[in-house]
């Protein structure tokens, strides 16, 4: 990863770097947006990865706070200690308010990458959820940065490099957890103990979204390159051997050679698939083997009279779609962006993907009623 393209990465590839660094035995820190008072470039549970030198990789600001987060990173890293910083970005005295767009209050979790992060990252690269249980503003006996990961099945995982979070700090939580674990959300709670209100932070990790694109030419070179730009697991799937070709999609996760009817060994229920082949048999043959997946998103090239005939063919086999299954086809696939360029149209694919993904239609800002990004719950437990 280069200098130029280290600003705003995503997850994806920020889990990687956090992978690294915990192999080589450290030398970085994470940065975690935790809290949000206001208006704010990024909201919590964002992330950025920063080291004594050399660039900062991910964007939690549209870069204000980069510099100041630097100097926070080095004294982490030497100190082996984890601490929150507060920004006021709502005026002008310390230069990071003006014409910068922020105007809240954002507080940063700053922390070592050390062996906590080992387990966390392996479930994400495998394909599974947790919870990280963060202590943020802590007491003499949960201190800030005590954590504690919790599975799907409510085991937890914990290291010797920090405090853990006790179990009566995460009982009254519970609810809490595991529904940040499956939706991958953030939420901040204050807990009472013997010995003080704790803070604690509630950061959902889930795994990246895969998008598989089915075909082989040209075409498919752009959606892909946008696709990993933000962050989708993206592999590309041809039908035709020779087109399994990993140097013509460089930005691809991964190439493979396969049988339209054999998709379904490539994808699960946080896979969505774009159907551009340009050849009508693959395609309905594809859409044939992933009606019966829980794949929840399925976007096909081409008009809408393609479709329609595809349908005819398939309902002539005998195979009748529910509901559900239009409701998560999408064809033509894309957002009605207005444009015909070859760059326009992957835009318009990946950006239908990424709404779908989020559970959102892909309307405009501007008429979205409410603020632009839905707010963590925070509460007192």
């Amino acid at each position: 990863m280069s200098d130029t393209d280290s600003w705003g990465v995503p997850t994806l590839d920020l889990f990687e770097l956090v992978e690294e660094t915990i192999e080589r035995d450290g030398g970085q820190a994470v940065a975690t947006v935790v809290n949000v008072d206001g208006s704010a470039y990024r909201r919590p549970g964002a992330k950025m990865v920063l080291g004594e030198d050399g660039p900062a990789y991910g964007g939690i600001t549209a870069g204000c706070l980069e510099g100041p987060l630097r100097g926070v990173a080095r004294e982490v890293v030497a100190e082996n200690v984890p601490r929150v910083v507060t920004f006021d970005l709502t005026g002008d005295e310390d230069g990071w308010g003006l014409g910068l767009g922020c105007e809240g209050i954002v507080d940063v979790l700053v922390e070592p990458v050390d062996e906590t992060w080992r387990e966390p990252v392996a479930a994400f690269h495998r394909g599974e959820s947790r919870a990280l249980v963060t202590a943020v503003d802590g007491t003499d006996s949960v201190p800030t940065g005590a954590r504690t990961v919790v599975s799907p099945d409510g085991s937890t995982a914990e290291s010797a490099d920090r405090a853990t979070i006790p179990h009566p700090v995460l009982e009254p939580i519970e609810t809490a957890v595991h529904a940040r674990i499956e939706d991958g959300g953030s939420s901040s709670h204050a807990v009472e103990t013997a010995a003080g209100t704790v803070e604690v932070f509630v950061d959902g990790i889930t795994p990246a979204t895969r998008l598989v694109l089915f075909g082989g030419q040209p075409d498919v070179r752009p959606v892909t390159r946008l696709a990993r730009d933000v962050g989708l697991h993206t592999t590309v799937a041809t039908a035709r051997g020779a087109q399994a070709d990993e140097s013509a999609f460089p930005r691809a996760d991964r190439v493979v050679a396969t049988h339209p009817t054999d998709l379904d060994e490539l994808v699960d229920e946080r896979t969505a698939v774009v159907l551009m082949s340009h050849n009508f048999l693959d395609d309905r043959l594809a859409l044939e083997t992933l009606l019966d997946t829980p794949v929840p998103f399925i976007g096909l090239m081409g008009p809408r009279e393609r479709f329609q005939r595809l349908l005819g063919e398939l309902e002539g086999d005998g195979v009748t779609l529910a509901e559900d299954d239009r409701e998560r086809i999408a064809s033509p696939v894309g957002l009605d962006l207005g444009g015909g360029e070859p760059a326009e149209i992957a835009l318009s694919i990946v950006s239908e993907v990424v709404a779908a993904s989020n559970g959102e239609r892909g309307g405009r800002l501007r008429n979205k009623q409410g603020p632009i990004h839905d707010r963590p719950p925070s509460q007192s437990d």
